[in-house]
């Protein structure tokens, strides 16, 4: 993605920890940007890096939960899910598949709502947190 793409880490870890993390593992070159809670949502994150700044079909946001689909939406921003319990074979999904579609333009529309369907049937229906 780098060199055809503004790459930036949203997360709600602490910058410091996403910052170390992504050094050790000679990462951080990739990105222009790693954004953790202390510097707002991951709505505002999208807002105030894209919004604006892209047309809708050029911003891509990665998540694996409801709430990066979410901050997604609220910017106008495509989705790309990452299966909790398949998270490998939706990040090779992604590399051989999904990121060549983004940079053609071919990624909106039907393609992108046939992963949210199968992201959405990934998620439990009742959380295991909310039993107890």
């Amino acid at each position: 993605m780098k060199g055809k793409a503004d790459v930036i880490v949203v997360s709600q870890t602490p910058t410091e920890a996403l910052e170390r993390e992504w050094a050790e593992h000679d990462i951080a070159k990739d990105v222009r940007l790693i954004a953790g809670q202390e510097l707002g949502t991951k709505t505002e994150h999208l807002q105030f890096s894209a919004a604006g700044k892209y047309p809708s079909e050029k911003i891509l946001m990665i998540g694996d939960a409801p709430g990066d689909l979410q901050a997604a939406r609220s910017n106008g921003a495509l989705f790309y899910p990452i299966n909790p319990g398949d998270e490998e074979a939706s990040w090779k999904r992604f590399y051989d598949e999904a990121l060549g579609r983004f940079f053609s333009r071919a990624y909106a529309g039907e393609y992108e709502a046939q992963l949210v369907k199968e992201f959405d049937a990934c998620l439990p229906e009742k959380p295991s947190w909310r039993d107890h």
